[in-house]
């Protein structure tokens, strides 16, 4: 028996030998311990499968959203719980001895014996003797305690303990007749954002002979397995639709005990997804912080459905189970993913839009609205607008149509108008919404302050106003490929209301109060806030450069290129002491913020008016300062929205981006530096007709961020962007690049 274990602590330990650079596949460089001081909750993953339903990570922080889960400076871990997601968390468990505090049972761990990659986390837990092991499938938690043989191995399951910033309901518990599980469920209570309860339905399975003790009545229950002289295994199955489904998820998924086995497995699931691009030449700290780009850009969005598809509707005054054809997502809004995700996953991972997609058809048909930010399978209404918008026109411009196109197009026509998804500001969930000011857009051009009778958060005009603009431009791009004439007119006319919002006495977006003059005082930042007033998590020195559908219009406002920028360079040359970035709850003080959505456009701008290499610098400096740390204290500037701030740090080392976020009609990548001396991206032949797309750098160093030629296949290439279709269909992009600016390539 002992030997059995010393063989799989030793299987475990081979896996994860220390390599050479040479020797290392891409789920080798992830690390996940990346910006973990001060983390989100739902942000640390380890013990996890791309988008998977089980998230197993420990937690040395289990109570709030900010500053929670797992923090690195931590010096106990509190529990290891299976579910964190946007607005969703759930069951914690602990193993430790008899002897142990089952009241207070957390305990002292040291990262010199920690293990922590991408599928994997190995812990010793010093206060109860235990070192654990977690893995996982999709939706099954895998775990592996190796016990002190000297005293009874006890292991807790705590049903009711508060989670991130909700309380634990109704917890329910019933050992099986065999003692080899346990089974219930518990209920998430409502949150700030998800006002609704959301069910969790659990089966822990055991390899060892378990009995109960402790008291069930307050959902802490404390399972003995006596003496072990080899580790204990559990597998934990769950289901947000029913007992039986998380049985289902548990055999379809885990039918097996080998630990060592769904290791590797989730070791190569991890490296066939993250392989899809490869990168040679840069440094060492460069691949790793790719690669991690990319494992988040591929985390925080959590699959709730089963394996066959089935999951919980909860748009109603009761929750239903419906039958998916595509799995069905919880994810946070997509507000600012135009320039993070709808640009990288059309690239490798089409298949992605096509899912996503699909849960926002699915929740329009259960509920009436496409969503902003769905969890529990419910609205939150986090943030503003219908970023859908820009996802649905990318998805269906590059080619990933497997949804309900025409059931999609009436769900964004409603979102556009009074009554819709972009009624309800920030979290404003009442049935009469109107913070978003939808009735000023439509019939004033813009939305003003301090609109009467509404309750939601983030209600800021100018910004509205911007956004919806944009918003308006992407589904008219739709509409026109849809033949939809009437529709695509209107959306073109109001999509230049950004014009309504632009003073030009001061040469700034303004915000207008409700008789239509401009707010006053006005200053293009704060000295300090969370907001300046009339602009969502920023100020006017960032959200007047947000125009992505029109930046020519923008510059024609401002007077001229040079003109607009000149005024954009002064924003980052003001920026770049504070690493382009503002602590977060100070978005307001700043010229360029790239620790939030709204600015992580802005580096780009230049390439649009006719000066890309001003475009080449800003964004290598932004990347270099900004995202390029590796350590624990850095990286993501501790606002990684469920992979978008990985995402677009991807693309900016790859040296590709799309400023309309793939929604037009013809989408184009901008074409900038790569950091990596040839960059190969693996085509989907499901929706790509190339097999591969290679770019290559030559001449790349450090300081070598200017491209001084280009060739697209084989050919003399002077535009600093190339279509999308280019790319679908394979080929190679070879790049000059040099110290000095080249400023007559791209420009035409």
């Amino acid at each position: 028996m002992k030997q059995l274990a010393l063989t799989t602590l030793v299987a475990v330990s081979s896996l994860f030998a220390s390599l050479t650079a040479e020797e290392k596949t891409p789920v080798d460089w992830v690390n996940p311990q990346i910006d973990t001081v001060k983390p989100r909750f739902f942000y640390f993953s380890s013990a996890c499968r791309p988008f998977g339903l089980v998230n197993l990570s420990p937690d040395t922080q289990p109570d709030k959203t900010w500053n929670s889960g797992y923090r690195y400076n931590d010096e106990k871990i509190e529990c290891f719980s299976h579910i964190h997601g946007w607005q969703i968390a759930g069951l914690p468990v602990m193993p430790l001895p008899a002897s142990g505090d089952h009241k207070d049972y957390a305990s002292k761990f040291s990262h010199d014996d920690e293990v922590v990659k991408a599928g994997y986390h190995k812990v010793v837990l010093q206060d109860h003797g235990v070192t654990a092991e977690l893995t996982s499938t999709m939706r099954v938690g895998f775990h592996r305690y190796t016990y002190s043989a000297s005293d009874d191995a006890h292991l807790i399951i705590d049903l009711s303990r508060k989670l991130m910033d909700h309380d634990m309901l109704d917890p329910e518990a019933t050992l099986r007749d065999d003692k080899l599980a346990i089974e219930g469920s518990t209920t998430m209570g409502p949150t700030g954002r998800r006002k609704k309860n959301f069910k969790v339905y659990y089966v822990a399975e055991f390899n060892k002979p378990a009995e109960a003790v402790g008291d069930w009545e307050d959902g802490k229950v404390v399972v003995n397995f006596g003496k072990l002289d080899e580790p204990l295994l559990m597998k934990v199955g769950l289901s947000y639709t029913s007992l039986e489904g998380a049985r289902k998820n548990l055999e379809a998924e885990l039918s097996h005990w080998d630990f060592d086995q769904v290791v590797q497995e989730s070791y190569d699931h991890w490296n066939e997804w993250l392989g899809r691009i490869q990168v040679e030449g840069g440094t060492d700290a460069q691949k790793t912080k790719f690669y991690t780009d990319l494992w988040h850009a591929h985390l925080g969005r959590r699959t709730v459905s089963d394996v066959d598809n089935k999951y919980a509707d909860n748009t109603g005054s009761e929750t239903l189970i419906r039958q998916g054809k595509r799995p069905h997502y919880n994810f946070d809004a997509l507000w600012g993913a135009q320039w993070s995700l709808n640009v990288l996953w059309p690239m490798a991972w089409p298949e992605l839009m096509d899912d996503f997609a699909d849960t926002m058809v699915n929740m329009y048909h259960n509920g009436g609205l496409i969503p902003r930010g769905p969890s529990g399978g419910n609205y939150t209404y986090v943030m503003i607008g219908d970023p859908a918008s820009s996802f649905f026109s990318a998805a269906y411009h590059k080619g990933m149509r497997n949804w309900d196109k025409e059931a999609a197009f009436a769900g964004l026509m409603r979102n556009a108008f009074p009554g819709g998804i972009r009624d309800h500001a920030g979290y404003e969930t009442q049935a009469y919404s109107n913070g978003g000011g939808m009735s000023y857009y439509v019939n004033r051009g813009y939305v003003p302050l301090k609109i009467p009778k509404s309750k939601g958060g983030h209600r800021q005009g100018a910004a509205q106003t911007l956004e919806y603009s944009y918003q308006d431009w992407c589904l008219a791009q739709l509409a026109t490929s849809l033949d939809r004439k009437e529709e695509a007119e209107l959306l073109n006319k109001r999509a230049t209301n950004y014009k309504n919002v632009w003073d030009a006495e001061v040469g700034w977006m303004r915000p207008r109060k409700m008789d239509g003059s401009w707010h006053e005082p006005f200053s293009p930042i704060n000295d300090k806030g969370f907001t300046s007033p009339g602009f969502v998590e920023s100020a006017s020195a960032i959200y007047t450069f947000y125009i992505p559908h029109d930046l020519n219009g923008l510059a024609e406002l401002f007077g001229s290129r040079d003109a607009m920028a000149e005024r954009l360079n002064s924003n980052f040359e003001k920026a770049a002491p504070v690493r382009f970035i503002a602590e977060h709850g100070n978005h307001a003080i700043s010229w360029v913020d790239y620790q939030n959505q709204p600015a992580t456009g802005m580096a780009h701008v230049f390439s649009h008016i006719g000066k890309p290499w001003m475009s080449q610098y800003w964004v290598r400096e932004v990347l270099n300062k900004t995202f390029s740390d590796v350590t624990p204290f850095g990286g993501y500037n501790g606002d990684e929205d469920q992979g978008q701030m990985g995402a677009l740090s991807a693309l900016m080392a790859m040296g590709l981006f799309d400023m309309t976020g793939g929604a037009a009609q013809d989408p184009q990548f901008d074409i900038l530096a790569p950091v990596f001396d040839k960059v190969t991206i693996k085509l989907n032949p499901d929706y790509h007709k190339g097999g591969e797309f290679t770019i290559v750098a030559n001449n790349q160093a450090p300081g070598n961020c200017y491209i001084q030629s280009a060739k697209l296949n084989g050919e003399e290439w002077n535009s600093f962007q190339f279509p999308f279709e280019t790319f679908a269909n394979g080929g190679t992009l070879e790049l000059e690049l040099g110290p000095e600016p080249n400023k007559e390539w791209g420009v035409k």
